[in-house]
């Protein structure tokens, strides 16, 4: 018997013996169709990669990120009652979404006092946590009523890690309008600063933040050019006014979005920290770290099914921090359907504090590192940024590309072939697209009504640096409108819309088909209730008859389409099946199906957005 170690025992594992098995196992297929992918960008995200050297990645300060809560609620009672559950519960930061705000979605503080503040905050320890500020417009009326909140407590601004997110740009690019010309926004950012420095201050006073693109549906590389652009100008402005790089670079923090693609979000937040190390290069400084906030992604959250949410928003906050993020903001399960009530944000606490405190997480520094995929999407998607900020920057940096409309019209490109791809499920959303659950409860939210903005100073009046905005989208809403249309049948007639499975041959023949006939349905609103299958096609017809329904879908296996698809289109059509689908794409019978009355095949890749939509408005007749 040898004795040696198991694997010696075998050959060493080659890519091209790799390549050899996989070809044989894809008989023919097309090896770049079937199992390499592109990203928005256009990078390959291939199948299989090779170990890589760990190249040099800057990462954040040594130990975990921060557990970040949303405090926005309108009610300073409410407030800062939800602030101390989550603190007392694990959280050590807190964001203040201020009500005009476009992260606030209609809710936030209304403090325009550093009483109301005061009490919104009450018996919150602020030099104990992490503190940002999420005031949109209101970003410098914000941060003042932080700084008298402070100085009446005794707190001094040194002691406070406090990031004041005054971000002009982000709020150019989401609402359109600045308030005033850049040349007159920018001195007032460098003047802020240095009331603030003269007061201890040494947090971040700006925020380049990544939201309003993500939500207007830019690729990883798209929002990463848009925040460097931003940071870069504030970078300036800061410097123009008096400040030396140095301190200006401190005073810069980011903001991305994290979703539940684990790995492009790992890469993104990986290589936003090498664009940053670049920048400071070129400034002549020596790398620090950068402040890097999360926040998990609005687009991808749902109204319907809710409950995947927390799926979703797991896996974006595991990605964020595993990326190297210093603190990360999980939005409660329920965040799209109104306020979130203490056990959606108890959820969106509580899986972060898994990750952490039971998973360990945070104790690699960048557990990415050496991973040959995550190495060369980080290398390339940094390029792809890289690329997409220099663009910005020929067209005379991020306010002048957004007062143009350029960056917008990249952005509305991707955010089409989005739409496109969600409508076709390329994109999928569980619990929208995918799997949807007709059945499903309704969950409670705060009984809170929206709150009205305070009127906010901004940086002046006169002129002012207008622009398109940013559309702010859910993917989910087209499908969501579906389900609502299905639900207000259902209120007006008792049932839902339905269509009949015409079911044909034995169970092993369609159910592969019925089953995704039915979930597609489904995700329209429109109930398809099983049956047995049909052998007989006037038993077929009575069946149809039978149940109601306005639409029918022939179901089965290529081969029984071959000797019976035709004549059960005719026999439903008979019935009077006005709509008639069949489930699969049988190339050679689309024409004789088509004549026998069909209208549609509902197949993989088909536009199922565009064919539930005439669905629906023929199931919901009345």
């Amino acid at each position: 018997m040898e004795d040696r170690p198991l694997a010696d025992l075998f050959e060493p594992a080659t890519r091209e013996g790799w390549r050899g098995l996989v070809d044989g196992v894809l008989k023919g297929a097309d090896f770049e169709k079937r199992l390499v992918s592109k990203t928005a960008d256009g990078i390959r995200i291939e199948p299989l990669y090779e170990p890589a050297e760990a190249a040099p990645q800057p990462t954040r300060a040594p130990g975990p990120w921060r557990v970040s809560m949303r405090v926005d609620h309108p009610d300073s009672e409410s407030a800062v009652s939800q602030a101390l559950s989550d603190l007392e519960g694990g959280a050590d930061a807190l964001a203040l979404v201020f009500a005009g705000a476009p992260a606030a979605r209609g809710f936030g503080l209304t403090a325009v006092s550093v009483d109301h503040l005061d009490a919104s905050l009450k018996n919150v320890m602020l030099p104990l946590i992490a503190l940002r500020l999420d005031a949109g417009p209101r970003g410098l009326e914000a941060a003042a009523l932080v700084r008298q909140l402070a100085e009446r407590r005794g707190d001094a601004l040194a002691d406070l890690d406090l990031d004041l997110g005054i971000d002009p740009v982000g709020t150019l690019a989401a609402t359109g309008t600045l308030g005033a010309v850049w040349d007159s926004v920018a001195p007032k950012l460098a003047e802020t600063l240095s009331e603030f420095d003269a007061a201890g201050f040494r947090g971040r006073l700006v925020l380049a933040d990544g939201r309003p693109y993500h939500e207007a549906g830019a690729s990883e590389a798209a929002e990463l050019g848009a925040v460097l652009a931003t940071a870069v100008a504030y970078l300036r402005a800061l410097e123009a006014g008096g400040h030396d790089l140095d301190r200006a670079r401190d005073a810069v923090a980011v903001l991305l979005v994290a979703d539940a693609d684990e790995f492009l979000t790992i890469a993104k937040f990986r290589a936003l920290r090498r664009l940053w190390a670049r920048v400071e290069a070129a400034c002549g400084l020596d790398a620090k770290p950068l402040r890097v906030h999360a926040e998990t992604a609005w687009r991808n959250m749902t109204r319907r099914d809710p409950f995947v949410n927390i799926l979703r928003t797991t896996m974006a906050s595991f990605s964020a921090g595993i990326g190297g993020a210093d603190t990360v903001t999980a939005l409660p399960y329920t965040q799209a359907l109104g306020l979130p009530d203490g056990f959606a944000r108890r959820v969106a606490r509580n899986s972060q504090i898994v990750l952490l405190e039971e998973s360990s997480l945070a104790k690699v520094a960048d557990p990415a590192a050496g991973a040959g995929g995550f190495e060369a999407l980080t290398a390339e998607l940094t390029e792809a940024a890289w690329s997409a900020f220099q663009t910005i920057e020929r067209e005379g940096g991020i306010v002048a590309s957004l007062s143009l409309g350029k960056l917008q019209g990249r952005i509305e490109e991707t955010r089409q072939t989005r739409a496109r791809n969600v409508a076709t499920r390329r994109e999928a959303l569980t619990g929208a697209t995918e799997f949807p659950f007709l059945a499903e409860k309704p969950v409670t939210v705060l009984d809170v009504d929206p709150v009205a903005a305070p009127p906010a100073s901004g940086f002046g009046s006169g002129a002012a640096v207008a622009c398109e905005a940013l559309p702010s989208m859910r993917l989910a809403e087209p499908y969501e409108a579906l389900r609502d249309a299905s639900d207000a049948y259902l209120a007006r007639t008792g049932r839902r819309p339905r269509v009949f499975l015409a079911n044909l041959g034995p169970l092993a023949a369609f159910n592969t088909r019925a089953t995704f006939a039915a979930n597609a349905f489904a995700a329209g609103g429109i109930e398809a209730p099983g049956n047995h299958g049909f052998t007989d096609l006037d038993e077929l017809a009575a069946a149809f008859k039978a149940s109601g329904a306005a639409l029918a879908c022939i179901c089965s296996s290529d081969k029984v389409y071959e000797a019976e698809a035709v004549p059960a289109a005719e026999a439903l059509a008979r019935a009077g099946a006005g709509t008639i689908y069949v489930a699969g794409k049988p190339a050679e019978l689309a024409g004789p199906l088509n004549a026998a009355g069909v209208h549609a095949f509902l197949h993989a890749g088909c536009d199922l957005q565009t064919l539930l939509t005439e669905a629906l408005k023929i199931g919901t007749r009345a």
